[in-house]
């Protein structure tokens, strides 16, 4: 990335809620929204990407629920995958 681009990044919004800090971030170069997560006990992070016609706000406050949706891996969902592979 240029630093251009790297400028042109900014913070929407940001929460921590046990142990996990979402932000709400926008490019100014491109447009883009996304949100990222990430679980400040285990470092572990994922992002979605904001699509057209989704509210940004609704991707900020469930995050988990849109990563599923796009079919964006979470560690939370690949720690299920690996249990119940386990469990079979």
């Amino acid at each position: 990335m240029t630093a251009e681009v790297l400028t042109s990044i900014r913070e929407l919004d940001t929460r921590l809620n046990d142990g996990l800090q979402v932000r709400l971030l926008w490019c100014k170069h491109d447009g883009q929204l996304w949100v990222a997560v990430l679980d400040t006990t285990t470092g572990e992070t994922f992002k979605v990407q904001v699509q057209a016609g989704e509210r940004a706000l609704d991707v900020f406050h469930h995050p988990y629920a849109y990563a599923a949706h796009h079919g964006v891996r979470t560690p939370t969902f690949e720690r299920a995958d690996l249990i119940s592979s386990v469990a079979a």
